[in-house]
């Protein structure tokens, strides 16, 4: 790349949040290029389940975010399902004991006031949504709005779809700043691409771009793995996971939690999770994570017991101290925007995060307060 690529917005990052990002800012009007130095959906994205989810979370501004996010993949779903697997399965939260079910109840009565369809499932009948579940829990409650897509099909087709230029293996190496600090592009190692405005869909790496740009964003990696079964004929109809799974979620501890996830795909295998660790960016394979895995889901279906584990993968979750995502304008580094930070709901959150990023982007209020996700929000490092 000898001569600087010129555009009017640069997305540095290629996965689900960087390809959100692009599509509504071409639907702006904007012409965008998309920088990543690896390849697509080669991060966070690539690891992930695909879960578009509101049933892990409480009222306040990432449910928001997750309702606002779900009406924007089913109006994509309605010209792209199956290119991006989209499956509107529902979930299942199940309890295990009578105080565990009165727990999960005040949890879902909470979302319900906050616009979220929440049904209480009995132990009598949990059978007849999920007739594979182990007897003698407690009861559940089914999500229906929960959702599922493949990942990294759906980071492609979307940055197909939007029409960005695309600048794989491109590796971020500064942030272009002019005279009154305000931002107007990228170096990389090979060659600067020229815009007045940046955003930071880096994932796990934001902290390093915001880095780049002179500014604090306090992104850790939160390590998981996933275990992918045989393929199977249909046998788990929803996304199914233990109460103690939204717990884990909001958890601020960098000890290994594990709680059982298990859903089936269009493909056939069983994806089963969820684990949360902070141990940087060590893929070391760890076989007591996974055994783990293996017993909580067997737990909730029994007859996983007698089926093969094919492989299993991991990938880091972008972690942010208070599981609120930074998105929206930073106004340390006028230009400079952040979308990053989503945890492990960055498929589910990608959407919404992308329009509302487009809609400051073309100078529109945005359609949800973008106060709680100010990347400003959190203290400065002090030597």
């Amino acid at each position: 790349m000898s001569q600087p690529v010129t555009c009017d917005v640069v997305v540095v990052g290629a996965g689900m949040v960087g390809a959100a990002c692009a599509l509504y800012a071409a639907r702006e009007g904007f012409d965008v290029v998309v920088v990543d130095r690896g390849h697509v959906a080669g991060g966070t994205t690539g690891a992930g389940e695909g879960n578009l989810l509101v049933s892990d979370k409480e009222p306040g501004p990432e449910l928001d975010l997750a309702l606002l996010s779900g009406r924007l993949w089913a109006d994509l779903a309605e010209e792209h399902a199956k290119a991006v697997e989209y499956e509107a399965k529902g979930g299942v939260v199940v309890a295990s004991t009578p105080e565990g079910m009165a727990a999960l109840e005040a949890f879902a009565a909470g979302q319900r006031a906050a616009g979220v369809l929440a049904e209480s499932v009995h132990a009598g009948q949990l059978h007849e949504l999920e007739p594979h579940l182990a007897p003698g829990l407690a009861g559940a409650v089914h999500y229906p709005q929960d959702t599922q897509v493949m990942p990294a099909l759906a980071a492609a087709h979307l940055l197909r779809a939007s029409g960005a230029r695309l600048l794989t293996g491109h590796t971020v190496t500064g942030v272009l700043r002019s005279r009154n600090g305000s931002v107007r592009g990228v170096r990389t190692d090979r060659g600067e691409v020229h815009a007045p405005a940046v955003v930071n869909a880096a994932g796990t790496w934001g902290a390093e771009v915001a880095a780049l740009a002179g500014v604090t964003l306090p992104v850790l990696p939160r390590r998981g793995y996933v275990l992918v079964t045989e393929p199977l004929p249909p046998r788990v109809r929803h996304k199914v996971y233990a109460a103690d799974y939204v717990a884990d979620v909001a958890s601020d501890s960098a000890a290994l939690q594990t709680s059982p996830v298990v859903e089936g795909t269009a493909a056939g295998p069983i994806l089963i999770g969820a684990s949360r660790e902070r141990v940087g960016f060590d893929r070391s394979f760890s076989l007591p994570v996974v055994r783990e895995l293996a017993a909580g889901a067997t737990r909730l279906f029994p007859f996983l017991a007698r089926v093969r584990a094919l492989r299993t993968y991991l990938g880091f979750r972008p972690y942010l101290p208070d599981h609120l995502p930074a998105v929206g304008p930073d106004p340390r580094a006028p230009g400079l925007f952040h979308a990053c930070g989503h945890e492990g709901a960055g498929i589910g959150l990608s959407t919404g995060t992308g329009q509302l990023i487009a809609q400051v982007l073309a100078g529109r209020p945005p359609g949800l307060d973008l106060t709680p996700f100010r990347p400003d929000r959190f203290p400065e490092e002090t030597a």
